[in-house]
């Protein structure tokens, strides 16, 4: 009898103990959040042109991604710019990208492959339309950019769009009424020195560091955008409507500036995925983004203009799931 009941005994203990580690589990499923595994694997981050903010950006956060998740592999691939970032995302060739809005809503407007699967991570910080003409050029606004050589950007930028986008807004056929020469800032400076380039158009950070070298060569000087041409501009209708009047500051470059500020154009950038991209793998993304602002806006000024106070705000993309959740977890 006595048998029975230890027996009897036991069996009640190994399934209360049964029983309590369902509950455990359920409550640490409960209690934890879905992030909490530490994501692994590999990742694609596609930047920019060689010595643009994008890919000086991409650099120093590669370094930090590297911390932040040790056991991810990431890849940097450079690029002409925010068009052809935002194809390779959309089609899976990239998982990470930075893009301008407006490149981004014309993506989505046109319908192009995977448009419908892009997701939003992170608004980052604004860019700037810098139209640079040598000091002593003729041209003070941008219709004398009439028959001229003018550095637009390359095929796959962000600035090509702009850059078309604006002369047409100013009653210049970007395909008539100059020379066009697609290039990137890698070689528009050097090509404005040498004297194969009138003026240039770069959209990017502040301040971007080889204007800044540029400034410190060649005196050159930078022609404003004015409201009425921006009215004109974002009258356009469609992706034009992120298109803001912005200054810039005096200091942004000190010899090509001699103390005024510039009135132009600027526009968000955002960072991007897919709703392919892991949850977790775009939670620890965006965190380190968001975390190791202030370590790189010490070398890439632009980082330092990332707010978590507006970064959820990535219009007109859905925010991803896995940035969603980093930012309930961020809130005060």
């Amino acid at each position: 009898m006595l048998q029975v009941l230890s027996r009897f005994g036991r069996r009640r203990t190994l399934q209360g103990g049964a029983a309590a580690a369902v509950v455990l589990g359920l409550l640490s499923w409960w209690v934890l959040p879905l992030g909490d595994e530490e994501p692994s694997g590999s990742l694609t981050f596609s930047t920019g042109v060689r010595s643009g903010v994008y890919q000086r950006y991409g650099q120093r956060l590669e370094g930090a991604l590297a911390k932040d998740m040790p056991k991810v592999s990431i890849q940097l691939q450079n690029s002409e710019g925010s068009q052809q970032n935002i194809e390779r995302v959309a089609t899976g060739k990239a998982d990470f990208t930075i893009a301008t809005v407006d490149a981004v809503a014309a993506y989505l407007r046109n319908g192009k492959p995977g448009s419908e699967r892009l997701r939003g991570c992170v608004r980052l910080y604004d860019d700037y339309v810098q139209l640079v003409v040598p000091r002593g050029s003729d041209i003070r606004q941008v219709s004398d950019l009439r028959g001229k050589r003018v550095g637009v950007g390359q095929k796959g930028s962000g600035v090509l769009l702009l850059a078309d986008r604006i002369m047409t807004a100013a009653g210049v056929d970007p395909s008539a009424d100059i020379d066009p020469v697609e290039a990137g800032i890698d070689t528009m400076p050097q090509r404005l020195v040498d004297g194969e380039l009138d003026a240039f158009f770069w959209s990017g950070g502040l301040p971007t560091g080889a204007v800044e070298e540029l400034s410190q060569r060649l005196d050159i000087r930078l022609v404003p955008l004015d409201t009425a041409l921006i009215g004109r501009l974002q009258a356009a209708g469609g992706s034009t409507r992120h298109y803001r009047s912005a200054v810039m500051p005096a200091d942004a470059y000190d010899h090509a500036q001699r103390g005024e500020a510039v009135q132009t154009v600027a526009v968000a950038n955002l960072l991007i995925t897919t709703d392919r991209t892991d949850p977790r793998m775009t939670e620890a993304f965006t965190r380190t983004v968001i975390d190791s602002r202030d370590r790189i806006g010490r070398e890439v000024h632009a980082a330092q203009l990332v707010d978590l106070r507006t970064a959820i705000y990535t219009d007109p993309l859905e925010l991803h799931e896995g940035a969603r959740r980093y930012y309930r977890s961020a809130k005060p």
